[in-house]
């Protein structure tokens, strides 16, 4: 069961991560970035945001199991000390005052969870790095996950253009179902899939790397399926919330190589909130997710997200190409 405390720590959390990546996007120096183990891109505004969502959960919550994307020691292993001292600034300023760079290390590390717990969130603090250091789409994403199924998620993704002209949008979804606030608005409103009425008339989202997903098999997937539309290509979870607010209507994240597996910080919110708006979210095989088996979905390959009314012939269609 999901705490109204849980709730309004992990929204106040989000938003706070949100406005200090914002503040920081486009501002990063030569020397802010570093290259992880895996060949991925890591930004003084990742571990800051990390920072700061733990920060901000530990004082409303107290002790908490997090599995976070980021790792301190990338952080203390840096020999210069310039990153350390980079993310310490931005976590000052997020917290309108001076903090040390040990207690920025410490709520970095709350997030070295190893997800065998019963209970525990999982954190990316900036879904879609490329993305962000291009100025484009990227996304906060905090879950609560619970005997390996999502029973809280926030998603805020800044940049994301709303139909009203305004842009960033905060989603949450719990029990209650999925709800958004977008631009400067203080009220949430609820949010909805929009199926087509036909499966022709469906709009693709899908990841804008093409290292992320195969766009080949998602163009064969397409055209068996008979949609002609050009798809909505766009970073990092905002794909999720594009679905759950009926943007697009089929989110295709296939597998590039047979033996990967997604890591669970990397879609844990947004599958809840399409979920929560109505829509339906399996993997290749159209199995659900699984939560419960540490960092990554080890019993999953790829996702298939949609608005529902076509999930099954969807996924046919994604096996039958696949195979």
């Amino acid at each position: 069961m999901v705490t109204d405390l849980e709730r309004s720590a992990a929204l106040d959390a989000v938003r706070r991560a949100a406005a200090l990546t914002t503040a920081a996007q486009g501002r990063l120096a030569a020397g802010d970035t570093l290259t992880k183990g895996d060949e991925s891109p890591v930004t003084v505004a990742d571990f800051a945001a990390q920072a700061t969502v733990c920060s901000v959960l530990s004082g409303a919550l107290g002790p908490f199991a997090m599995v976070g994307e980021e790792d301190a020691a990338d952080l203390t292993d840096d020999v210069d000390d310039g990153l350390l001292a980079g993310v310490t600034a931005l976590v000052s300023t997020a917290h309108g005052s001076t903090v040390t760079t040990g207690q920025v290390v410490d709520w970095i590390s709350l997030g070295g969870d190893d997800g065998s717990s019963d209970r525990y969130w999982t954190l990316d603090p900036i879904d879609g790095t490329k993305g962000f250091l291009r100025g484009d789409q990227y996304a906060i994403a905090l879950a609560l996950i619970e005997d390996g199924d999502v029973v809280l998620g926030v998603l805020g993704c800044p940049n994301l253009p709303n139909p009203d002209g305004s842009r960033g949008a905060v989603f949450l979804a719990d029990d209650k179902g999925a709800v958004a606030w977008f631009g400067a608005a203080t009220d949430a409103v609820p949010v909805s899939v929009a199926a087509p009425a036909t499966l022709a008339e469906a709009r693709f989202c899908e990841s804008v790397e093409s290292g992320h997903s195969n766009h080949d098999h998602a163009a064969r997937i397409a055209a068996l399926l008979g949609i002609t539309g050009e798809p909505y290509r766009i970073d990092s979870q905002c794909k999720y919330g594009a679905v759950a607010r009926g943007d697009a209507s089929i989110y295709l994240r296939l597998p590039t190589r047979a033996d990967y597996r997604e890591k669970i910080w990397d879609h844990a919110a947004g599958k809840f909130v399409v979920e929560r708006a109505g829509g339906r979210v399996t993997d290749v095989t159209g199995a659900d997710l699984d939560f419960g088996h540490g960092r990554k979905l080890e019993r999953n390959q790829g996702i298939v997200a949609t608005a529902g009314r076509f999930h099954d012939q969807v996924v046919a269609a994604v096996r039958s190409v696949l195979a």
